[in-house]
């Protein structure tokens, strides 16, 4: 689930030793994880000191690719931890029995609306609603209004203004495609898909050729509407070599127009060091990991006491009413939806 801006590369070790009068090798805790997860170097040398352990993050391709992995190498682990199952994933992580029940350091003050596991077997870590984001410019220039709903995508007006993602090759492609399930529900969906088709939506395969190869407020393209993060005005002005007065683009984050993904993190079965793995839990939730998480992944933290960075204060939105799928029902239709979905959208 997560903006790529930049982010780290596929595999990476962090390796520090603790000194007490001479060094000492420490046993390592590892986490398995998709590949936009990063995590500062400060934080990671307080990972290692608060949890005893070398941290290595095994990064194993997009979040599904991740979990598929996990899942084949069940009866020999491959990690001790697996951070980002997100809640579209959350049935079939679950029914897999990849995970043990563990309650970390912090788990009560987690909002409840974020746990979808009574068990404790994976535990909400961050947050982010996928929205579609407007360039500003772009619209005031021409007198227009921005959209303000899914409903506005099928208007003559705003015909061959929107670039969306492929649902099977993309992240946010696919919780778009589950907004739109939750908005018009399943009778509905496709007749919506169909006159977004209409009014000449642009497909891409993923989040990177949306935004930055069609999206006018970032690219030299020609769509001023893309599918992306209710985050991406924060990054917009973060990662600006002059940072500008106001963020370029806006989200639309109406009532049922934003999908609202959460991530998870668990302890995997058979791990090779579960101590280590229950202390490693307990960091994910600490205010140190949680306010990392911001500038890192471009998500909101899970824990309410988090500290947010300022530009996250002023440019990061979330949505009051997301979109609501059950977790039970997005993993059994998925793959129906996705074929309907390619069916209607690509042939």
């Amino acid at each position: 689930m997560k903006i790529h801006y930049g982010l780290i590369g596929l595999f990476i070790v962090f390796g520090f030793w603790a000194c007490s009068g001479e060094k000492e090798e420490l046993p390592s805790v590892t986490l398995m994880t998709h590949d936009s997860f990063s995590i500062s170097n400060e934080v990671a040398q307080k990972f290692e000191a608060a949890v005893g352990a070398k941290l290595v993050v095994l990064k194993s391709g997009d979040a599904g690719e991740a979990l598929n992995k996990a899942i084949l190498s069940k009866n020999n682990p491959l990690a001790d931890i697996f951070f980002g199952v997100d809640n579209t994933f959350l049935s079939r992580a679950l029914e897999a029995g990849l995970f043990v029940p563990y309650a970390p350091k912090g788990l009560e003050a987690v909002d409840g609306a974020l746990k979808r596991d009574p068990e404790n077997r994976l535990i909400p870590v961050d947050f982010g609603d996928v929205c579609l984001n407007y360039d500003i410019q772009w619209f005031a220039e021409r007198g227009m209004a921005p959209p303000a709903g899914l409903e506005d995508l099928v208007k003559p007006e705003y015909r061959g203004l929107t670039v969306v993602q492929n649902p099977a090759t993309s992240s946010p492609g696919l919780a778009f495609l589950l907004t739109t399930i939750a908005r018009f529900g399943e009778d509905g969906y496709m007749d919506y898909w169909k006159k977004l088709k209409a009014n000449e939506v642009l497909v891409t395969s993923g989040w990177k050729e949306a935004y930055w190869g069609q999206f006018t407020a970032a690219s030299e393209g020609e769509r001023p509407i893309v599918v992306s993060y209710a985050s991406s005005p924060a990054a917009e002005v973060f990662f600006s070599k002059t940072p500008p007065q106001e963020a370029p683009t806006g989200t639309v984050t109406t009532s049922g127009s934003a999908f609202r993904q959460i991530e998870f993190a668990g302890i995997l079965k058979g791990a090779a060091h579960p101590d280590l793995a229950e202390k490693a839990m307990d960091f994910l939730l600490s205010k140190s990991f949680q306010e990392d998480i911001p500038l890192q992944m471009f998500v909101f933290p899970a824990l309410p006491g988090a500290e947010l960075p300022e530009v996250f204060k002023k440019y990061a939105r979330i949505t009051a009413e997301p979109a609501l799928l059950d977790s039970g029902l997005m993993d059994r239709k998925r793959e129906d939806w996705i074929r309907e979905w390619t069916e209607a959208m690509l042939q």
